[in-house]
């Protein structure tokens, strides 16, 4: 884990994004990627590679996330995405699972989250990329 990082973890939505034509998102997140150290971790590849329909896509992600750092979930930090879950609920918020595991990934490496989902503004300790 980097307690200095200042890299960015793209959440599913955005990465999405950058593979449609004529997408601002997508053009600023391609521009990103150029500028500043973007993270994948598991889950964002799950999401994004449970969604092909093709070979050519499949390839076209590979492609797109091959050299990317990689934030690994350990036991522990599984347990911390555990206890922020028990943490919303508590609050009154219910937030998806994978984006529990993504806002968890993103607070241990101290990764900036880039998304378009408005729940993890939500969700104390997360960083996001604006």
């Amino acid at each position: 884990m980097n307690a200095r990082s200042n890299g960015v973890l793209a959440d599913t939505s955005v990465w999405i994004e950058f593979f449609r034509t004529d997408s601002k998102t997508g053009a600023r997140f391609s521009s990103l990627l150029t500028e500043k150290p973007v993270w994948v971790c598991g889950i964002v590849m799950f999401e994004l590679l449970q969604g092909i329909k093709s070979e050519a896509e499949k390839a076209e992600i590979q492609s797109a996330i091959a050299g990317l750092p990689y934030a690994e979930m350990s036991p522990l930090l599984w347990e911390r995405a555990a206890e922020l879950s028990r943490s919303l609920k508590k609050s009154g918020l219910t937030v998806p699972l994978s984006d529990i595991f993504i806002a968890s990934v993103a607070i241990e490496y101290n990764l900036s989250i880039f998304t378009l989902d408005k729940h993890f503004e939500q969700i104390p300790g997360v960083k996001l990329y604006r």
